[in-house]
């Protein structure tokens, strides 16, 4: 019989699949619903169809107030059970959306179901830090990171193809499967990996000093600041790539596809810094990663300058943009682990403010960049040197800080 309190310890393989599966949540439910935006425009809001894109939005802003909730409550009440309470938000605000009948009403859903959202993807990274340190932790992080990039290049294609087979309020119905499905398997297999004698208080003293240890910790906020600049550039591409695609290369059909294939190079990285880092460390490999993008980044804009063949050019264009995906997936985990390593003893409100500040940080340094567009390469490019040179500077800042 199967224990609803199972207290043997995940296989290392089930419990990465479960954790990724768990962080993956917010990726799904971002952008599965993208090719769904102008049929909920003309069927909620047929007056002002723009506001369909506030569904994703809405989900952001729900997800970013839960963020900075989840984490601390799981260090007071433990992990599972935290856990398992956002995923009913989750489910619930998902319900709540596939029964929308206004925009307002379907808004307001997604901004719960945010807020549910953000348990997975906070407190799973608790988890692996109560059970992983070191570059233990960033093997897991980057096994993770593999499975969790497919999402991306995935979601679009599943919500396309719900909305071929049934209609877009169909993709709430499988984000309430999804939540089903991760909750009981949350439930059967993995224990609670917080025991009660490590556990925190939620007095607002205790959280304020938990804080101020965080914020006053050098390495962690360097490492904080070097994530946000590599999450910067991958904001910058998500919102340049289509108008790329379709203005400079006249490609915006196949887009999907080259993305597709650009996700799969990254989640390679992704393996590949799993087999390096217990032998190379984590500063080193992301250190260079960001070292080589930035050369790559430069000699590409030379490239531009000198004027191409169209094919050349698109070919040049790929190479660059798996490169950059190739970046991500050798420095995210490894940044995540360093910039967690010092908060073993307080992991929930430690991912919570890592994951809090260099998300906002990130989209404060992409948008920008974004809006700058003007129907070239060059800012993309531009902003990839500028992101991919602070962080570079801020890593060999780290060099003298003990890596642990």
């Amino acid at each position: 019989m199967i224990s609803l309190r199972p207290t043997r310890p995940l296989r290392f393989g089930e419990f990465v699949a479960l954790m990724a599966l768990m962080m993956s949540s917010v990726a799904f439910s971002i952008d599965a619903m993208l090719p769904a935006l102008p049929d909920i425009g003309a069927a909620l809001s047929p007056d002002a169809p723009g506001r369909a894109q506030l569904v994703v939005t809405s989900f952001v802003l729900g997800l970013g107030v839960g963020t900075l909730f989840f984490g601390p409550v799981s260090d007071a009440f433990g992990r599972k059970s935290v856990l398992l309470a956002g995923l009913a938000i989750f489910i619930l605000g998902a319900a709540l959306a596939l029964q929308a009948t206004t925009i307002d009403g379907l808004l307001a859903a997604r901004v719960l179901q945010g807020v549910g959202a953000a348990a997975p993807r906070v407190v799973a990274t608790a988890m692996v830090r109560d059970l992983y340190e070191g570059r233990r932790m960033a093997r897991v992080m980057s096994i993770i990171m593999t499975l969790f990039v497919l999402v991306p290049a995935l979601a679009p294609m599943i919500g396309a193809g719900i909305i071929w087979l049934a209609n877009w309020q169909a993709i709430f119905l499988a984000f309430v499967g999804f939540g089903l499905l991760s909750g009981l398997w949350l439930t059967l297999r993995q224990p609670e990996t917080l025991p009660p004698e490590n556990r925190r208080s939620l007095a607002p003293r205790g959280l304020a000093r938990a804080l101020w240890q965080i914020i006053t910790n050098r390495a962690v906020m360097i490492y904080v600041a070097a994530l946000s600049f590599a999450f910067a550039p991958l904001y910058l591409w998500l919102s340049n790539l289509p108008m790329i695609f379709d203005d400079v290369f006249d490609r915006a059909a196949q887009f999907p596809f080259w993305f597709a294939a650009t996700a799969l190079i990254a989640g390679s990285a992704s393996i590949l810094n799993a087999r390096l880092v217990m032998h190379l460390g984590m500063r080193r490999i992301a250190t260079v990663a960001f070292a080589c993008q930035l050369g790559l980044a430069l000699l590409y804009l030379l490239a531009l300058q000198a004027g191409l063949p169209a094919i050349w050019e698109f070919a040049l264009f790929f190479v660059f943009m798996s490169s950059a995906f190739l970046a991500i997936g050798l420095t995210f985990g490894n940044l995540n682990a360093l910039a967690m390593q010092p908060l073993g003893h307080m992991a929930g409100i430690g991912a919570s403010t890592v994951q809090a500040v260099s998300t906002v940080a990130a989209v404060g340094i992409a948008v920008p960049m974004s809006l700058a567009y003007d129907g070239t390469q060059f800012a993309l490019v531009s902003g990839v040197i500028l992101c991919s040179a602070c962080a570079l500077g801020l890593m060999l800042l780290s060099l003298r800080l003990p890596e642990g």
